[in-house]
């Protein structure tokens, strides 16, 4: 069975994932926008006690259940005090290094719904200043926030209604260049959520169904690793759409679609990942085979909660995960096609 995807629709939504903020914990605004796709694309969207969601595909054999997961949470920070200039001491929402976001322009998110841009910068930001500017190490003690408002105090500051928990969102700056890679943060794990989408609406235009019951999770939490600790228990395998990494001695490029076999929670089913394997050959989907040493997904909190499944990962290839990465658009689509040839076969 041949799926055709349509590459505008999920390269068009991917800007829009992309454009909108949604550091882990603060993921309502994203999930509301995807909830009303998946209703526009007639699937049942029902939303777990966390805040994530469950979109069902119905398939044309209810006797199993396949879960594709699924984060749109991503690395971004939090207020943790206000410095007695004005500027803003914050904490790490995620693992990152914080010479990955120096520089960064950022928004505040207030709880009354007011936001606020400003600036990460180290403490010594100046060449011209600082006599440690270039050596001093990049932690969170040694960065805050400038904001772009006239303060001076932490009085100042408090007038804004900012306050001790309010999250601070990157600039994820995306960009889709002419010879088609796409470069932004939190790529991990937009590209891949696009992907899935990219098979709804696929399964919505062409009419097909999968030959079981299919479950997209669409996790908050993967970034602080309990995304998916609770699943469904109904399912019965689970795959998790996530990022391959690239680098070192891995394998995978921006343009392959990663199948991952081993990463820091163990091996993933044997069965499974040479069925990718073999399907992505089939299609003759560029792919690569990798062991991620210092990598998690959601299918790892799956297994780790005690569910009983079987689970494997795959993803589009991402360069420099966790910072301002890339990928393609080759790897996106492709990735949503070989999900589409596993489900239906």
């Amino acid at each position: 069975m041949s799926i055709t995807m349509n590459r505008e629709y999920t390269l068009s939504l991917l800007q829009q994932l992309l454009a909108t903020p949604s550091p882990t914990g603060y993921t309502h605004h994203l999930l509301a926008t995807l909830h009303e796709e998946a209703l526009r694309l007639g699937v049942q969207a029902d939303y777990n006690h966390k805040g994530g969601l469950i979109l069902t595909l119905a398939g044309q054999d209810d006797s199993r259940t396949i879960a594709l997961s699924g984060h749109v949470d991503t690395l971004g920070a939090m207020v943790r005090a206000v410095k007695p200039d004005g500027k803003i001491r914050m904490t790490m929402v995620g693992g990152f290094t914080m010479n990955s976001i120096e520089n960064e322009y950022c928004i505040i998110h207030t709880r009354s719904g007011k936001m606020y841009t400003g600036t990460i910068l180290s403490t010594e930001p100046s060449v011209h200043v600082y006599d440690h500017a270039e050596t001093l190490k990049r932690t969170e003690n040694h960065m805050e926030v400038r904001i772009d408002e006239v303060v001076a105090s932490k009085e100042d500051v408090d007038a804004l209604g900012i306050a001790v928990g309010d999250y601070i969102s990157f600039d994820a700056r995306p960009v889709m260049t002419d010879s088609g890679y796409i470069k932004s943060r939190h790529l991990d794990d937009k590209a891949s959520v696009a992907a899935m989408f990219g098979l709804l609406e696929s399964a919505h235009t062409h009419q097909w169904k999968p030959r079981h019951t299919v479950k997209l999770l669409i996790s908050n939490y993967e970034e602080v690793g309990h995304g998916t600790a609770y699943i469904p228990g109904d399912i019965d395998e689970m795959i998790a759409v996530d990022m391959g990494c690239i680098g070192d001695d891995l394998s995978c490029k921006e343009t392959d679609v990663s199948i991952c076999v081993k990463d820091s929670s163990g091996p993933y089913d044997y069965e499974m990942t040479g069925k990718l394997a073999e399907l992505a050959r089939r299609e003759q989907i560029p792919f690569a085979l990798d062991v991620y040493p210092h990598y998690g997904s959601d299918a790892s909190a799956a297994l780790r909660g005690g569910n009983n499944i079987r689970a494997a990962l795959i993803g589009p290839g991402v360069h420099a995960s966790h910072s301002m990465e890339r990928t393609h658009s080759d790897a996106v689509i492709n990735t949503a096609r070989l999900l589409a040839a596993y489900i239906t076969e």
